[in-house]
């Protein structure tokens, strides 16, 4: 099972539910974003399970709408899409979208991928223990599954993967190089490739300067839409390049949470691939790798993962391959070993950062 979290689909559908019954009443279908694309190219209702399996609706295991937890949010399946796997045919371009697009009749759509999914597509995480750190807007630690393997009491997403016979186990963040993004404008910094690179040249005046990350609440490991962002330790001679060390030291942590999340359940890679626009970055993956204290993997294009995951899967969708023969990693351009020394040093500022965040919880507005 998975824990219900308020981000997920079904929740958001009680809400609404409780709070705007006249809407409710009136959903006749329920599709997730690009299944809704989906609907305006081929006509069809359809869902992929590696999406669907982030509404709480589905069951992983059967890889099958559950018809109890549809029943308790008032719904059943007639108001869902059909499932299929993400590598399977969806349906068919219609031939006026077709037209318009000037593309050939009968182009197949694929089912496709939410996007953790179709990044591990992208860089070849297929295989049991394939893993890979995701730094977009949001962030995720996604290691592969060939058998389903939930661990709820920590939080840990088990969610069924783009590939038919595959899951993943993933901790997901909901604050990532979005925590960069937002502190940049507020230091007055436009480039943020020049601010990092100031930063890795400087030495810290506050060294024990911490942030927590939560601007928009914490999902693993905290399941804590109320947390907010916090600096703590800031003193008269705190610069700007503190601050922005501390944000990428505090993202770090909380994916050393989620290191610690996939260990009680069970998983513990032995090195983690890079993706997403955080990953371009090689200082700050320096910092990942000594956080986490195993290697992390650098890749070509690796930014690209998701759109390259999506072309994999519409390829697929065509048969004649499989995904063992076109899935394969791209070109590893470095591998970034851990400082161990610094990984050993990092450890009491990883407590001090979970100590923050638990004495200050309670003081979080809940509305």
């Amino acid at each position: 099972c998975v824990p219900a979290m308020p981000g997920f689909t079904a929740p958001k559908l009680l809400w609404v539910a409780a709070h705007e019954p006249e809407v409710f009443a009136a959903v006749d279908r329920v599709l997730l974003p690009k299944d809704y694309v989906r609907l305006l190219m081929t006509g069809e209702a359809v869902t992929e399970m590696s999406d669907a399996a982030g509404t709480l609706w589905l069951d992983e295991a059967a890889r099958d709408w559950s018809d109890e937890v549809l029943a308790a949010t008032g719904l059943d399946r007639e108001k869902m899409g059909r499932l299929v796997e993400g590598s399977e045919p969806s349906g068919t371009l219609r031939e006026d979208v077709a037209r318009a697009w000037d593309l050939p009749s009968g182009v197949v759509v694929a089912g496709g991928g939410g996007d953790a999914a179709a990044g591990g597509i992208g860089i070849g995480a297929i295989s049991e223990g394939d893993a890979f750190i995701s730094l977009g807007t949001s962030g995720q630690y996604f290691v592969v599954n060939e058998t389903y393997r939930p661990h709820p009491a920590a939080f840990v997403h088990a969610f069924a993967h783009a590939l038919p016979g595959r899951w993943f186990q993933m901790a997901a963040m909901l604050n990532a190089a979005s925590s960069l993004a937002w502190l940049a404008p507020q230091l007055g910094e436009s480039d943020i490739g020049a601010l990092l690179d100031r930063v890795e040249a400087a030495k810290p005046t506050t060294p024990d300067l911490l942030f927590l990350p939560y601007l928009a609440g914490e999902r693993t490991p905290l399941n804590d839409p109320y947390a907010r962002g916090v600096f703590f330790g800031l003193a008269p001679d705190t610069t700007k390049l503190d601050l922005t060390r501390s944000v990428l030291e505090g993202v770090a942590f909380s994916f050393a949470d989620a290191r610690d999340a996939l260990a009680a359940a069970g998983t513990m890679p032995s090195r983690v691939g890079a993706i997403g626009g955080g990953a371009r970055s090689r200082y700050w993956m320096r910092i990942f790798a000594d956080v986490l204290g195993i290697p992390v993997v650098r890749y070509a294009g690796a930014e690209k993962g998701p759109a390259f995951g999506a072309a994999r899967l519409a390829r697929l969708s065509l048969g004649g391959t499989t995904p063992e023969a076109l899935c394969k990693p791209p070109a590893v351009t470095e591998v970034l070993e851990p400082d161990l020394e610094k990984t050993e040093a990092y450890r009491p500022k990883i407590e001090r950062y979970r100590a923050l965040y638990r004495a200050v919880k309670d003081q979080f507005v809940r509305s």
